[in-house]
């Protein structure tokens, strides 16, 4: 979409061209940059409702701070498309998330303006103290380091980690609380209440705006005076919101809650906030979603809504009738219909409820779904402590989210051997949001772990019975990994079957060679198959289902009656199937050849899944190749 027909939008290529502008200006500009957004994500899809609430605050940052000299950091990195826009990738943004385009995260290696890659939540606060403490190691720096953070992410561990630590030093550091009350699903817990205290207080809002008025208009802002009217406003917060002044408590200078969509305002802060030393910390109060009305009112849906009118707001929805279901959707009925069965059945989720679709179980049994926050760590060791007490819990968490918990995994879930399922969710690759969000370490971290079974559906009928199975065996932690999107077949309905732990299953017998599949990735396997059978070669294919325990009997049956050997995966191939079963045939002397189709180990940028796939080597027509490849060269040999 081009920009020309925008008064100011047009002018801007970087905040060079922003500082240009007069304050009373920038009211306008924000609307435009509003509009740009809606009409390139209406047909270009990405995160949407964070980014256009947070539209102010980023006219408002570049505006007064002298980036990129002066270091920013957006936390996730959701809210960062009015940030893309102004600083030089204006005319690229209709490629963001695209294969080859632009990330949907703030990237290092993309633009000198994104200070630190960002995409998991609360690392923001902890980026930006090391690098306003590197400054000052270096001596007579004078920059300005700012973090972005919203009220969801603040409440992560590792936030409290890095506001623990900042407190205690005297780092040039601002912190910027968007504060818009929902990460993607409401926001629970403490922290959450404890901000709503701040912004529901009318006797506190009243002082904290004759305060600020007052201690704004001070003419030097190194002077006493400037001090002392400082330390007075957190006196008076701290009086008035009685055990409610955790970040003064800690040591930050805190000013707010202010308008988060009042530019003018924000900028005034701003320019005040650039003259204090030390930790501080801005809260201002958005909307997510601004701007569109469908957006704000279904904050959830429109966190990253699909293809809409940019019109009305209205979602563009292309499911059909009889259509297969989302694994995701699969997961939540049949976790649902296994916790009818049993009352120890509970689910955990880290904020993402209706992503997994927790959200269907928790409308029946809201007493035993449990909503932990941005917070994998705890998840794990709650669905631990949970499982010690006779409890069934299935913890969901994203692949990506749940390299966060590895520690957790190890020492507080397999060394203790309990039952704690741990339902991997958006495994393999998920496509546009790239690099930081591709599932692919999980198999290769968890088969280093002992005591843990870890599984793969072929297809949702097999995700439903692992389930089942998972639910059934209560002996020792249970891993289910699966993808992201669409199954294979709308008739998945069907009555459990209890699966037999550590077995694969022989989908296809051929000869000479077989190929060794795990998860979704044999549907593309079974198609490369029918290719390859044109030429006269029927091989074999295996869904091994199982990593751990690997089906031994079986692999030692196809080493026997095969001559080569193909293994297929959708993740790295550095400790997932391929060397599971490299070293199963090297432990016993087997010399056949075998052909790895995997991702080798390599960070996976953002695209549509079928072009990564076939960038990737893992589509049917390629996977197709590589074994007619194998068979010609051996053949020649």
């Amino acid at each position: 979409m081009r920009t020309d027909h925008y008064r100011y939008l047009s002018k801007i290529n970087d905040p060079k061209d922003l500082r240009k502008l007069d304050v009373s200006e920038l009211p306008v500009l924000c609307a435009e940059i509003r509009d740009y957004i809606i009409s390139e994500t209406a047909e270009n899809p990405g995160h949407l409702g964070a980014s256009l609430g947070t539209v102010e605050l980023t006219v408002a940052i570049h505006y007064v701070f002298d980036t990129p000299n002066d270091k920013l950091v957006w936390d996730v990195g959701h809210q960062a498309y009015a940030h893309k826009i102004l600083t030089g990738r204006k005319e690229q943004f209709h490629t963001n998330r695209k294969y080859h385009g632009i990330s949907g995260f703030p990237k290092m290696s993309e633009s000198e303006y994104d200070a630190f890659g960002t995409g998991h939540s609360s690392t923001s606060i902890s980026a930006v103290l090391g690098m306003a403490i590197a400054g000052q190691l270096s001596g007579n720096d004078t920059r300005n380091y700012i973090a972005v953070i919203g009220d969801g992410s603040i409440g992560g561990g590792m936030a409290f980690e890095a506001l623990n630590h900042a407190a205690v030093t005297k780092a040039n550091m601002l912190i910027i609380l968007n504060d818009n009350k929902i990460a993607i699903d409401k926001n629970v817990g403490g922290m959450s209440k404890y901000l709503l205290k701040i912004t529901s207080s009318a006797s506190y809002n009243r002082t904290k705006s004759r305060l600020w008025n007052f201690f704004t208009t001070r003419r030097q802002p190194h002077s006493r005076i400037m001090r002392f009217f400082s330390n007075m406003g957190n006196a008076v917060k701290g009086f008035i919101l009685s055990g409610s002044n955790l970040f003064q408590s800690l040591g930050f200078r805190y000013f707010g809650p202010v308008d988060g969509h009042n530019v003018v305002d924000l900028v005034r802060y701003l320019q005040r906030m650039k003259s204090i030393d030390g930790p501080k910390l801005l809260h201002a109060i958005t909307i997510k979603g601004k701007g569109l009305p469908m957006a704000e009112a279904n904050q959830t849906l429109y966190h990253a809504p699909g293809k809409f009118d940019p019109d009305t707001g209205q979602r563009i929805t292309v499911r059909k009738e009889g259509e297969p279901p989302k694994y995701q959707e699969v997961f939540g009925e049949t976790i649902l219909e296994i916790a009818r069965m049993d009352n120890k059945v509970v689910g955990i989720t880290p904020a993402m409820a209706t992503g997994c679709s927790l959200n269907i179980m928790n409308e029946v049994f809201p007493d035993r779904v449990f909503d932990v926050g941005i917070a994998e760590q705890h998840a794990v060791t709650f669905a631990a402590g949970l499982a010690s007490q006779g409890y069934v819990p299935f913890c969901n968490i994203y692949s990506t989210f749940m390299q966060r918990a590895y520690d957790q995994i190890v020492h507080d879930v397999a060394l203790q051997k309990l039952p704690v399922v741990l339902c991997i969710d958006r495994a393999g690759i998920v496509g546009e949001d790239g690099a930081t969000h591709q599932g692919l370490f999980d198999l290769a971290y968890l088969r280093a772990i002992p005591n843990i079974i870890i599984s793969s559906p072929l297809n949702v009928n097999d995700l439903r019975n692992l389930l089942f199975t998972a639910y059934r065996h209560r002996e020792q932690p249970f891993a289910i990994r699966y993808p992201r999107g669409k199954g294979e077949t709308a008739d998945w309905k069907k009555p459990f079957q209890e699966l037999e732990i550590g077995k694969g299953c022989v989908l296809q017998k051929g000869e000479k060679v077989a190929v060794l599949s795990i998860g979704a990735i044999g549907n593309q396997v079974t198609k490369a198959l029918e290719i390859i059978q044109q030429s006269g070669v029927r091989p074999t294919h295996v869904d091994v289902r199982f990593l751990a325990p690997l089906d031994v009997d079986l692999l030692k049956e196809i080493a026997e009656n095969h001559e080569f050997i193909v293994t297929a995966e959708d993740g790295i191939q550095q400790g997932g199937l391929f060397s599971a079963v490299s070293e199963f045939f090297s432990q016993n002397h087997y010399p056949h050849p075998i052909l790895p189709i995997a991702i080798d180990a390599q960070f996976v940028e953002n695209g549509d899944i079928p072009s990564l796939y076939k960038e990737q080597g893992l589509d049917a027509d390629s996977i197709a190749a590589q074994i007619l490849s194998l068979l010609s060269s051996q053949s020649k040999s």
